[in-house]
Order: structure tokens, then C-alpha cells, then sequence
């Protein structure tokens, strides 16, 4: 579980600070999707870092099942990364000299996992090679999984993806845009994958989109504006409940929901 309460980060302006992460107070159970959306410059990236533990935030609390990250040192909040996170990017930004199989091995072999029962290191390579082709069988792209990212549709690419940042059993999910680039039903596909392995992963997901209709998916999401984390909650009829109205940036064109 990730859990952050009453969160703020700045920025340094000349003399002043740029608040871009006010008050944020959030918290995504292990098994659940929670959605976050807004414009650009609302405070999106920001938020991400934060729970990512790649900044500090200037206050608040921000923790990963029984841990406080805010009092780690960088070397610590770098471990607990390698160990509980996973990230999925935007673009795709797999290793273009490893198969699609090589590049879950490697991010097993960075994560350091200690041997269980004192296993050789041979059966630890079986069993990571096991896990990954599970992974690859669990995205639906085993039979890629000797394949090369130039030989792999962008679809592919993304599953694999999702299979490299589960390779670790992370206790959080960070997946940021994971269909910008794909066609619609591509992109619909990706989404169900995503929450099916967060239940049988027992993953606490939280996953960055600025589309209304893949909102509409998550019990629970929340809309940036400013700095400011909306919480909204579907309800249990919202197919018969008209959603609320919109706000539409003229920049961007990313469909907010007034609060």
C-alpha cells in the first residue's frame, strides 16, 4: 500500500517557490487501480517523483506499506525502489540489444533478490528464467519473448514493458501514459491487462492517463489542477448517473472534471 498525507513540493523561483504538489493527501490499496489525470503543468510529473520516491517532497508523509520514505537517505530510497517499485514510462525505452526475455533477466539480476533456502546460482537462474517467461506468458507475448524491440508492434513493446516492471514483485505500480502512443483497442487491451495483474500481482497501481474514457474504468481517481489532488468517486450505478460536466483546456484539449 502507498499512502501519502498532506504532501507539498516546491520549487525554487528566483526568490521565490512554485507550489507544484499542494496539500496532497492520496492513498491506493494493494490490488486496487487508482487513476490520476490533468493538464500539463498541473502538477501530474510532480506527484509521480513523489511517489516514485525519486524527490523528497518539502512536507508531508509519504509511505510504502510499513515504511516512511521522506527519512530515507538517497541510497535507501534507491533500494526501496529497486525492490518495491515498478515503473512503466510513457514511450517505450526498452534495452534495443535484448530480447524481449533478456530485458526482464536484467532488471531481475538489478534487483538482487537473495537465493530462497540457500538455492545454487543455477537454480537461481532457472527460477528468475521461470518467472520471466510466466511474466511474458502473463502479457500475452511468450512466443516474442526471443524477439528483438525492433521486431515487436508497439502493443508488444508496452506488455513487455509491463512484464519488466513486475519482474521484481514490486509492492507499487507506477504506469505513466501506457497507451498514449496505441490505438484505441490497443490501448483498451493494455488497460485490462494492467488491472487483471494488479489483483493477481497484488499490486497498489496508480496509473497516469489524461483520457475521460479510461477514467471512467477506476472506482477511484484523482484530477489535478494547479497543485491540487480532486478525489473522485464513481458510483456504483454511474452508467445510469450522467458524469459531471467538463472543462476543456484550449491549449491542451485534456477533458478536466469540475470538482
Amino acid at each position: 500500500m502507498i499512502t501519502l498525507s498532506n504532501v507539498t513540493l516546491t520549487y525554487p523561483d528566483g526568490a521565490s517557490r512554485i507550489i507544484a504538489v499542494d496539500n496532497v493527501s492520496l492513498a491506493v490499496a494493494r490490488g486496487s487501480v487508482v487513476g490520476l489525470s490533468g493538464p500539463s503543468g498541473s502538477g501530474k510529473s510532480s506527484l509521480l517523483a513523489v511517489i516514485s520516491t525519486l524527490i523528497r517532497p518539502d512536507s508531508g508523509s509519504v509511505r510504502i506499506d510499513d515504511v516512511e520514505v521522506t527519512g530515507l537517505s538517497l541510497s535507501e530510497r534507491a533500494e526501496l525502489r529497486r525492490d518495491h517499485l515498478g515503473i512503466v514510462f510513457q514511450q517505450s525505452n526498452l534495452l534495443p540489444a535484448l530480447t524481449a526475455l533478456e530485458q526482464l533477466l536484467v532488471m531481475e539480476k538489478l534487483g538482487a533478490r537473495t537465493p530462497r533456502g540457500g538455492a545454487s546460482k543455477a537454480e537461481t537462474r532457472r527460477h528468475s528464467r521461470s518467472r520471466a517467461m510466466d511474466l511474458l506468458a502473463a502479457v500475452g507475448v511468450e512466443r516474442q519473448a526471443h524477439k528483438f524491440p525492433a521486431m515487436l508492434s508497439g502493443g508488444e513493446r508496452q506488455r513487455v514493458n509491463i512484464a519488466r516492471a513486475l519482474m521484481n514483485d514490486p509492492t507499487v505500480l507506477v504506469v505513466d501514459e501506457p497507451t498514449s502512443s496505441l490505438d484505441q483497442a490497443r490501448g483498451t487491451s493494455i488497460l485490462n491487462l494492467i488491472t487483471r495483474l494488479t489483483i493477481e500481482q497484488n499490486t497498489a497501481t496508480v496509473l497516469v492517463t489524461h483520457d475521460e474514457q479510461q477514467l471512467q474504468r477506476f472506482e477511484t481517481y484523482y484530477v489535478m489542477v494547479d497543485g491540487v489532488a480532486t478525489r473522485q468517486t464513481l458510483a456504483a450505478d454511474a452508467q445510469q448517473t450522467p458524469p459531471p460536466a467538463l472543462l476543456t483546456t484550449g491549449i491542451s484539449g485534456i477533458p478536466i472534471r469540475i470538482p
